[in-house]
């Protein structure tokens, strides 16, 4: 079974179908099932998660079958199931990031926002959660945040404390 938190049920807008087919256009036609990738990022931008509503909506688009969809959204980590931030910060957790820190930055997120790995903050600005590896491990403790994936490196609780300030303040 699929497991999201669905609030209210979303209705895809004439904004996002016209994206939609613009990236459907892409592809030739019969192949048009290989733009949900993009179709999911365009989900998720839109409304910082993906709910299953979309996906059933996503499905009907492509003239495919709804647990199609719910299969790539599940298995790729870049989707939300859940309500996110508006920034998603992501750390990575792997072994690399952990000896120099990471545990500590996750630490100090949860400290520093009041709310747990992978909780909203009362705002609606922030979530945060462990990720694997970001293919940074020289350079870590590594952050990455959703969506737009701007990437921060060698980090410190000063550096994660200025990145949350310059981000309230965008």
């Amino acid at each position: 079974m699929l497991k999201v938190e669905e609030q209210t049920p979303v209705q895809l807008s004439s904004e996002l179908l016209a994206k939609f087919d613009e990236v459907k256009s892409r592809y030739p036609e019969g192949k048009e099932k290989s733009a949900l990738l993009p179709l999911l990022h365009l989900v998720q931008a839109e409304f910082l998660w993906v709910p299953t509503s979309a996906m059933d909506q996503v499905a009907a688009y492509l003239n495919i079958q709804p647990i199609e969809v719910y299969e790539v959204a599940t298995f790729y980590t870049m989707y939300f199931l859940k309500p996110q931030g508006k920034y998603a910060l992501e750390v990575c957790r792997t072994g690399p990031c952990c000896l120099v820190g990471a545990e500590k930055i996750l630490d100090h997120l949860e400290a520093k926002l009041g709310v747990k790995e992978g909780e909203v903050t009362a705002d609606g600005l922030f979530s945060f959660r462990g990720v694997e590896c970001l293919a940074a491990c020289g350079f870590g403790p590594v952050l990455q945040i959703s969506p737009e994936y701007t990437f921060y490196e060698n980090l410190t609780t000063d550096s994660v404390d200025q990145l949350i300030e310059d981000l309230k303040n965008k």
